[in-house]
């Protein structure tokens, strides 16, 4: 007589039986999988400015969200600013990494594998002569962008790549930076 090893089940903090079921009602009803999410942003000081999310539109109506959500954006002392929050292209990494921090924890739930501890350094090189108007062949944006994850689960290296792939795969922020998206500006 073997005695089987009790296993313990897999939290990741990711409920995938409602993932699942939201993939499965979006198929039988694709209307519902069109999404309009927002913002708002307010000028503070300088170049200091707050943003303010509350709520979407989804699931065919307008969403409320259970509290209200704000981002203050700046730029750092080096920059004769305040530094009274992140710069917005370092908003855009952190949005880069938690997507991509999102789809990790999730796939990995539902593969059945335990997370132990999950990390990613995102770095974006850019020139500050576009932005500047120093130079106007230079790009203001990223040159490039390098995300590094250091994750430690209860699976062999292959399955941990695996997994990164597919979050990179099902990222909204990844495929955001890496395919260009019509973009309108108006003023009111």
């Amino acid at each position: 007589m073997t005695i089987q090893p009790e296993t313990q089940p897999v939290n990741n903090g990711v409920n995938v039986e409602a993932l699942l079921g939201a993939r499965e009602a979006i198929t039988n009803a694709p209307v519902a999988g069109q999404f309009t999410w927002r913002a708002q942003c307010a000028w503070i000081d300088g170049v200091h400015s707050r943003s303010t999310i509350e709520g979407f539109y989804g699931l065919g109506e307008e969403q409320a969200r259970k509290a209200h959500h704000t981002i203050d954006a700046d730029h750092p002392e080096q920059f004769a600013a305040e530094d009274m929050g992140p710069t917005p292209a370092e908003i855009v990494l952190g949005g880069l990494a938690s997507c991509l921090m999102a789809g990790v924890a999730a796939v990995a739930q539902n593969r059945n594998i335990q997370l132990k501890s999950a990390k990613a350094t995102v770095e974006g090189d850019m020139d500050l002569a576009g932005i500047l108007g120093i130079d106007a062949d230079v790009r203001n944006g990223f040159k490039s962008i390098r995300v590094s994850f250091d994750i430690d689960a209860d699976a062999k290296p292959d399955e941990i790549a695996a997994l990164v792939a597919q979050a990179q795969k099902r990222s909204a922020v990844f495929d955001v930076i890496t395919n260009p998206t019509n973009v309108h500006v108006t003023v009111a």
